[in-house]
């Protein structure tokens, strides 16, 4: 049996621009700290050289107006840039014409950098939630073709727990057609467990993380896991917040780096772009065999 190839993604931000400082790190204070995103960027696309691998890299449009450079050796490598928006604002604390602005700013630049087409689109904290589906039909109206903002559980600042786990189309609250990839969930039971990476990545024992995405595989579906750069720098400074936000941020930061080159060994990880074809080539297979059978 062919080996299902599971998208690997990065969300391109700096350490301090997550979401859980965004009471004590206001971002007019953003320009004033000190960057460690290239540094951090870079040791990501080494390693994923040593290993053969490209990922879709979603960059927060904020930090490519910073970093240009970064962004043309992000696509010089060979790996797919996506939007991560332009300055890391959950989308259901925006109004439309806010986002609409940010986003469109955000895949002008991107686009400019990599000279390649941005297709793909991440939220800020996976903020498109009930509350903010109006944004699925902008993102469509922008041009892009495919997004990854939806995580199918219930948390405290993000998902749409009723939200299918795989891949698929929706429908927008207009009537368009996207394509989501959803974060990554594995059904034990009647409960969902997010393995798509991040902070689940750090704080579960590796053996779970990888028993869980092999469940998925083993289903004959591929998995989105994702992470920041910021997550194999623990010599980051620390920021003073509240213990839940310290703990998301800080926990694992030291054997991040390490479990990730395991998880690259254990699967076949690719880009989205890549991931998107597979499906496609599939479904292609499944109508060719069905029509042979009728």
């Amino acid at each position: 049996m062919t080996a299902v190839r599971s998208a690997l993604t990065v969300d391109v931000e700096e350490h301090f621009q997550v979401s859980a400082f965004d009471h004590v790190i206001p971002r007019e204070r953003w320009g004033r700290i000190r960057s460690r995103v290239e540094n951090n960027t870079r040791r990501l696309l080494d390693l994923f050289d040593e290993r053969d691998t490209k990922a879709t890299f979603f960059v927060l449009g904020w930090v490519a107006e910073r970093h240009p450079r970064l962004v043309r050796e992000i696509a010089t490598r060979g790996h797919e840039i996506a939007s991560h928006g332009q300055t890391h604002e959950l989308v259901y604390r925006q109004d439309p014409k806010t986002f609409r602005e940010e986003t469109m700013r955000s895949k002008d630049v991107l686009e400019d950098q990599a000279q390649q087409p941005v297709e793909g689109y991440r939220a800020a904290s996976y903020s498109i939630t009930p509350a903010s589906l109006w944004a699925l039909d902008i993102l469509v109206e922008l041009g892009f073709t495919w997004d990854s903002s939806i995580f199918p559980i219930h948390h405290d600042r993000y998902g749409i727990p009723t939200a299918p786990r795989w891949p698929h189309t929706l429908r927008t609250p207009s009537g368009y057609t996207l394509t989501e990839l959803p974060l990554t969930t594995w059904q034990v039971g009647g409960q969902r467990l997010p393995v798509a990476g991040g902070g689940y990545f750090r704080l579960y024992p590796y053996a779970l993380t990888r028993y869980g995405l092999r469940a998925v595989n083993g289903e004959g579906r591929p998995f989105i896991f994702y992470l920041h750069p910021w997550e194999v720098d623990p010599d980051q400074p620390r920021i003073r917040a509240g213990w839940r936000s310290r703990l998301r941020h800080y926990v694992g930061l030291r054997r991040c780096e390490g479990r990730l080159g395991q998880l690259l060994q254990d699967f076949e990880l690719t880009t989205v772009e890549s991931v998107l074809t597979d499906l496609e080539s599939r479904r292609m297979e499944d109508d060719a065999g069905a029509m042979a059978f009728a």
